[in-house]
């Protein structure tokens, strides 16, 4: 099930219009569509009430004089700090607009005074169900810059966690894209100066930066932020004769195909909290705030303070389950489970999401495994252009010591446990035991169905 289907079931009645769609007893309406980048478009629409985000998204392609292939790669979406819906092309911005504080009393726990005051803006970015194998063959300049623009801004605001030895990189064609070829005279350290944060992520300098700033003035030369960029831009290769429209096609394509690495990348994120490992003795139990990023690839839950990644699972690595709660001061519950290792034992490790937007992201996951499997049988004369796998050259270079982008099993709190009196041996492409039905299903399999019981679900 596609989650914005979930908004379908409200019909409220009787709120006022909010957010970035502002309406009037006129015929013509005015609407601002906001970009990453922070540009507005301002568009002057008839029959605001009924138009849907399909019919406005090619307003907005007009406007930006985008081909008509931009329909399949963009989408609008509703986003506030709370939470942040995209919008199918029949869905109509207006009404959902009304429908906000319904939405996030739902979805949400936010305060009474939180819902009367937040209000949506209506924004144009990535659609979560284009796949990364069809940007690669996007050869559209406009296109190509909002992907950019994009995938650039969530690595700056920690969305998309990466180490500081890729962001460098990332950082450098940034510079490349923005200020053109490398120029000795021009582009120093006084240049870079100002630009810093525009380049690479805030919290990533001021976390590396902290302890080593206290011994800077012993031992060996500490180099900056800028001067790491600067060498990191120096060091670009430019490409052999090409023009300039070109070269930064490449680079635009060079930055994507960094980021496609990321099994986040392209998600719609969600919130929730989950347990925190008991350290010792006298620490009492507590939940941590974490950021959940649901793509065509697979799970993420990424630490929201720490910007880092505590799990990643592709979806054949998984099975999940979503459970409800009747009180509705309690949070619904998002299980994962997935294959691990305790003490030398193979198990089967339970992470419970606590979450008001566990029915969400069950339904993303379903929908995304669902249009996988549509995706898997192509016509034959497409078939060369199918979403290889992941090289493995390319994961190995982010196993690194301390790497914000992998998998800390010892920072979950899980519930381990193993079938009754039987090793569990992993087999793929399916895993070889589930606590849950709901997983990748790619051919008949037999499996044993445990039902969840009172004492896994108080953990």
């Amino acid at each position: 099930m596609d989650p914005s289907e979930v908004t379908n079931m409200l019909e409220p009645a009787g709120h006022s219009q909010r957010g970035s769609v502002s309406s009037s007893a006129v015929r013509h309406s005015e609407v601002l569509i906001y970009l990453v980048n922070n540009s507005v478009i301002q568009l002057s629409v008839e029959s605001l009430s009924s138009l849907t985000a399909g019919e406005l998204a090619r307003t907005v392609r007009e406007a930006l004089r985008l081909p008509d292939q931009a329909h399949e790669v963009f989408s609008f979406w509703l986003i506030s700090p709370f939470l942040e819906l995209q919008l199918k092309p029949k869905h109509c911005p207006y009404k959902l607009c009304r429908q906000w504080p319904d939405l996030l009393y739902r979805f949400t726990k936010c305060s009474a005074d939180e819902i009367v005051h937040d209000e949506p803006t209506l924004q144009y970015r990535k659609n979560v169900f284009f796949p990364k194998s069809k940007e690669m063959q996007i050869q559209d300049d406009g296109i190509l810059r909002l992907l950019y623009e994009e995938a650039k801004c969530n690595i700056l605001e920690g969305r998309y966690p990466y180490d500081l030895e890729d962001c460098l990189q990332l950082g450098a064609l940034a510079c490349r894209i923005e200020f053109g070829p490398f120029d000795l005279e021009q582009h120093n350290l006084a240049f870079l100066r100002g630009k810093i944060e525009t380049l690479l992520p805030a919290h990533l300098c001021k976390k590396h930066g902290g302890l080593l700033a206290a011994f800077r003035s012993r031992g060996a030369k500490h180099h900056s932020y800028e001067e790491m960029l600067l060498e990191s831009f120096r060091q670009l290769v430019e490409a052999a004769a090409c023009e300039e429209t070109g070269a930064l096609k490449l680079l635009y394509h060079q930055y994507l195909q960094k980021c496609h690495i990321l099994l986040y990348y392209g998600s719609a994120m969600f919130t929730g909290q989950i347990d925190k490992p008991v350290q010792s003795f006298l620490q009492r139990n507590g939940r941590k705030p974490v950021t959940i990023a649901i793509s065509l690839d697979g799970v993420s839950v990424m630490d929201s303070k720490e910007k880092c990644v505590l799990l990643a699972l592709c979806y054949h690595e998984l099975s999940w389950e979503y459970t409800s709660s009747e009180d509705e001061d309690t949070d619904d519950i998002l299980w994962l489970e997935f294959d691990g290792e305790e003490g030398g034992a193979i198990v089967n490790k339970l992470l419970k999401i606590y979450s008001k937007q566990a029915e969400l992201m069950s339904g993303m996951i379903e929908y995304c495994i669902d249009f996988n499997g549509a995706a898997e049988t192509p016509p034959a004369q497409d078939a060369v252009v199918a979403k290889p796998p992941r090289p493995k050259e390319k994961r190995g270079k982010l196993k690194r010591q301390n790497s914000v982008v992998c998998n800390q099993i010892h920072q979950l709190l899980t519930i381990d446990y193993v079938e009754e009196g039987k090793e569990i041996k992993r087999v793929k492409p399916k895993r070889a035991a589930s606590f849950f039905t709901r997983q990748v299903s790619q051919g008949p399999a037999s499996y044993n169905t445990v039902a969840i019981s009172e004492t896994l679900e108080q953990g």
